[in-house]
């Protein structure tokens, strides 16, 4: 493996202008939580100074109780004890349960927390830093999170869902056989297999099976994995729940922000809602005020506010954060410092700024977490035998493509140059037609306009005519184009990890680890 280009999001067209402007401290309010070592030393204070010891007794406890079917590594059981200490802060990122963990950029974002924590320890001795990964055991789309897919099969898994996604338990495990098939002759083929047939065992849950691949993945990191799923975790949230149902909390805080990003962006990632909250019974849904009851949508049942309230006093484990009042419950149980989350995660805690100082909670620092892209070397070779760079592939590759193709082309030229020949012709006949008469002067505009048209036509046909003409040459463009961005997009929302650790194993995570950039948001591309 060899790195051959690390790109900064800021060169990358398809990156979002709102997480650019983030990264380049053009958002107000927001300059002091990106990444940075000083952002770093005033965020240590202000979650170990707000954090009660009670907080990591609970935390503690809980996550002793959750991983306590699990075979724990030196590294995990010493974070574990060094979270009961003050001077312990956390690093999170989260993501959903997706079948063997879904696309490959799940395991990025978990190696760049690692990462990160490694990093701070250097530059901050006296405190730890331990790094977490937050499941969303909670969420409900399964149809989400329900299959994976290779560079040759597709895999489902078929349950029974409509409540939490977490609590779905194992029966069918056809996808297992079929997985088997494909990689029973790779290198390490069989540490895979062995890996999904011990994660989805019939019975288990989602929750369990995502746990057990995780810490297989990633204990000998130090990865500590937290369930929200928890009665004692969401205890803590008593009066932040209790708000969100009486003032409709998080909608009023976080309206400005929501209006600013409006504006200037065009539209919000999530809209909150009055009540950004679900009810657990046997599915997950919506909590609506009708402005005498409080209705969980699509069910029967219904509360009035004395009732919903001695439900939250008594079952806290019954009410479930939304998208966007999840940050804010992960922030309160975890002395937290940083979220490494995609661009559309990003993009939601960027509503959610004033909503954290209306509930004193000390709002994280954030950080897009790192692409990576693997390149066989035979495709490398062929962009670079094309005169093109990598770099092309991330910006509007139709207009580089057709670029290509006209590339030194003479019938283009002289068409460039005759139009540039008309423009000048038009410049010096306009000034006398407007001296002469306005219409006049108008009528000649319109001529240009007409004439000019035609040279874009010319040009439009001339480009369908090379294509025929250049089959060849724009077929290999185009699967050039396929290889770097299979099914049309990035190659880690695409292909599970299974495609690289199979030729890999354990030897691929360490390079992802060590070419991973902590500092930076960037596209990181390896040659394999």
């Amino acid at each position: 493996m060899k790195t051959i280009n690390k790109i900064p999001f800021n060169d990358i067209g398809s990156i979002p202008q709102l997480v650019k402007d983030f990264l380049n401290q053009k958002i107000e309010g927001f300059e002091q939580k990106i990444f940075s070592l000083d952002h770093f030393k005033e965020q240590l204070h202000l979650k170990t100074d707000s954090f009660a010891s009670a907080q990591r007794n609970i935390l503690s406890e809980v996550l002793e109780e959750q991983l306590s079917d699990l075979n724990l590594s030196s590294k995990q059981k010493t974070h574990l004890e060094h979270l009961k200490l003050p001077n312990t802060v956390t690093i999170t990122t989260g993501h959903q349960l997706n079948l063997f963990s879904g696309p490959v950029f799940f395991v990025y974002k978990i190696l760049q927390t690692i990462k990160t924590c490694s990093y701070l320890k250097e530059n901050f001795p006296d405190f730890n830093f331990v790094p977490v990964y937050w499941m969303a055991s909670e969420d409900h789309d399964f149809a989400e999170i329900n299959h994976f897919k290779t560079e040759n099969n597709y895999y489902e898994t078929h349950e029974k869902s409509g409540g939490p996604v977490g609590r779905i338990e194992i029966s069918g495990t056809y996808f297992i056989s079929e997985f088997e098939k494909e990689f029973k002759d790779s290198i390490f083929g069989t540490e895979l297999i062995l890996m999904l047939k011990e994660a989805y065992q019939p019975g288990n849950t989602l929750t369990q099976a995502i746990k057990i691949l995780v810490n297989r993945l990633f204990s000998e990191f130090g990865l500590l994995i937290v369930d929200g799923d928890s009665s004692a975790l969401k205890s803590q949230m008593k009066e932040i729940f209790r708000n969100e149902l009486l003032q409709f909390g998080l909608q009023k805080a976080s309206q400005d922000k929501v209006d600013f990003l409006t504006e200037k962006y065009g539209k919000v990632q999530v809209n909150p809602r009055e009540i950004n909250l679900f009810y657990l019974s046997e599915t997950r849904d919506r909590i609506e005020f009708d402005g005498q009851k409080y209705i969980v949508v699509d069910t029967d049942i219904r509360f009035t506010e004395e009732e919903i309230l001695a439900e939250l006093e008594n079952h806290p484990e019954r009410f479930s954060p939304n998208a966007l009042m999840r940050p804010v419950y992960q922030e309160k149980v975890l002395p937290n410092l940083a979220y490494i989350g995609g661009n559309a995660e990003i993009m939601y805690w960027l509503e959610l700024k004033d909503y954290f100082s209306a509930v004193n909670i000390p709002f994280p620092i954030l950080i897009p977490r790192n692409s990576m892209l693997f390149l066989k070397e035979k495709t490398v070779k062929k962009i670079e035998k094309l005169n093109l760079k990598i770099e092309d592939f991330f910006q509007n590759f139709t207009v580089i493509t057709n670029h290509k193709i006209l590339k030194d082309n003479v019938t283009l030229q002289l068409l460039e140059e005759q139009e540039g020949v008309l423009i000048n012709n038009f410049s010096t006949l306009k000034t006398s037609a407007e001296a002469t008469d306005r219409s006049f002067g108008n009528l000649v505009k319109a001529e240009e306009v007409r004439q000019l048209n035609s040279f874009k036509r010319m040009k439009k046909r001339l480009l369908h005519a090379e294509k025929i003409k250049q089959n060849e040459l724009l077929e290999r463009l185009e699967n050039l184009f396929l290889d770097v961005h299979p099914a049309k997009t990035w190659q880690e929302r695409v292909y599970n990890f299974s495609v690289f650790f199979s030729d890999y194993g354990y030897s691929w995570l360490e390079n992802c680890l060590e070419e991973m950039v902590v500092q930076e948001s960037k596209l990181i591309i390896v040659a394999i």
